[in-house]
């Protein structure tokens, strides 16, 4: 990482040409005509594409307590402000432009620009790097003693669980689609108060009551970020997913309650798998921080988004981060998930990603960068079967959840399962 002074740096944008004079012979309309191709030959076409991008310039090395750190962050907008506006022609051009402008730990701003300005300000010595806005995937109970730390539902006296207290004093944080607060998973019983050092705070406290997530001891913190995603989609697009840290999707709930839920006896998915439900530090704190959103072309989470998160979480206070999504293999400089990660390690804070959901096959891990904690999917001991028999007597093994079993003794012909989707699926998800 290179570091970036608070004091602006001017862009050089001077043009080194010649000056003759002209030559008596050359008629009046001659240096009228040569004003007027190079001023063509400047202009830029009025349909140049607009798109969103990250400008990535180090850490900051101000101060991050109290009064002192409001006054550097706002020292810090104006210099990317001061930075962009040397580009764009002036500050207010840049003011529109920048939609993100990271302020704590991460330097840097997202902004829209043209592709000519993008490559303008990678050029600059003090840029690191410059790259869209891209986009990211989501990646995908009886998990613990299946590793080894309970055996038939009693905690072993020398499993980690028991020396590490069930996580009590950590606070985790998580990087996803949001939170459903009222899991069973966040229910504060029993706990004492949120640690004096916690420093985030919960968004949609005044939302309407289906929007609203209510904190409490346990769920200690809920933020959203869709700047990048609204820059991506468009101002209609994102107002298709409602501006809150609630969790319409489910992923962000099943990874935080994984990471961290308390203890949930009863838990079954009708009426299989009965047991108690819990996450591997049931004693922690949990933070949400929401940066996916409906899907776009594949893509739920906005590097803009992931790197604000990160901003914000480092300066919250958590001590582990979950990160359950990732892209496509890129320069770590150019990856919104490596370059938050990498400030957030670097601030003390151990993150843990996703290998993703590509694969098996070489180049299909996601989230490699040497800092993270980079988890795969493995095999489980655990299965639903359920058997066709066809009519000649042959069973075919399959799976099903399903609590009511078809009729014996009655022949159904075999569909395809489009055939079978429901109303709202796709040909592909059947």
């Amino acid at each position: 990482s290179r570091q970036q002074s608070s004091s602006t740096h001017e862009m050089r944008r001077g043009m080194h040409s010649s000056v003759k004079k002209s030559s008596p012979r050359a008629p009046p309309l001659a240096p009228v005509l040569l004003l007027i191709c190079g001023l063509s030959l400047l202009q830029r076409p009025a349909s140049a594409e607009i798109k969103s991008y990250v400008v990535y310039l180090g850490f900051h090395s101000h101060g991050r307590e109290g009064a002192a750190l409001a006054s550097n962050q706002e020292r810090a907008k104006n210099s990317h402000y001061q930075f962009l506006g040397s580009v764009l022609g002036s500050e207010e051009k840049a003011q529109d432009a920048i939609f993100y402008s990271y302020t704590r730990y991460i330097n840097g701003f997202a902004a829209t620009l043209e592709e000519e300005d993008a490559m303008q300000i990678s050029k600059h010595p003090s840029v690191i790097s410059v790259f869209p806005n891209r986009g990211h995937k989501l990646h995908t109970t009886r998990s613990w003693e299946f590793l080894g730390m309970e055996k038939d539902g009693r905690v072993r006296p020398n499993s980690i669980w028991a020396k590490a207290r069930y996580g009590e004093g950590v606070i985790i944080g998580n990087l996803d689609t949001g939170v459903w607060p009222e899991a069973g998973s966040f229910s504060d019983d029993g706990m004492g108060p949120v640690p004096a050092r916690w420093r985030g705070v919960c968004h949609d406290q005044s939302s309407s009551d289906d929007a609203q997530v209510r904190c409490n001891r346990k769920l200690i913190g809920a933020q959203y970020f869709n700047k990048g995603y609204a820059a991506t989609v468009g101002r209609a697009g994102a107002g298709a997913s409602p501006a809150s840290t609630r969790d319409s999707d489910g992923h962000g709930t099943h990874t935080l309650s994984t990471a961290a839920g308390r203890f949930v006896p009863g838990a079954n998915l009708f009426g299989y798998g009965n047991g108690t439900a819990k996450g591997g530090a049931p004693g922690a704190r949990v933070a949400a921080y929401k940066v996916c959103w409906r899907p776009v072309n594949g893509s739920e989470c906005f590097d803009a988004d992931i790197i604000a998160a990160f901003d914000a979480a480092i300066h919250d206070g958590v001590d582990v981060l979950s990160v359950s999504l990732g892209g496509a293999p890129t320069d770590y400089f150019r990856d919104g998930v490596a370059i938050g990660s990498f400030h957030a390690v670097r601030n003390g804070v151990t993150v843990v990603t996703s290998a993703g959901n590509s694969g098996p096959g070489a180049g299909t891990v996601s989230n490699t960068a040497p800092w993270l904690v980079t988890v795969g999917a493995s095999t489980m001991d655990r299965e639903f079967p359920a058997y066709l028999v066809l009519g000649n007597k042959k069973r075919i093994k399959g799976q099903s959840l399903s609590p009511v079993p078809l009729p014996a003794n009655k022949h159904y012909r075999l569909i395809s399962s489009v055939e079978a989707k429901a109303e709202d699926a796709t040909v592909a998800q059947a």
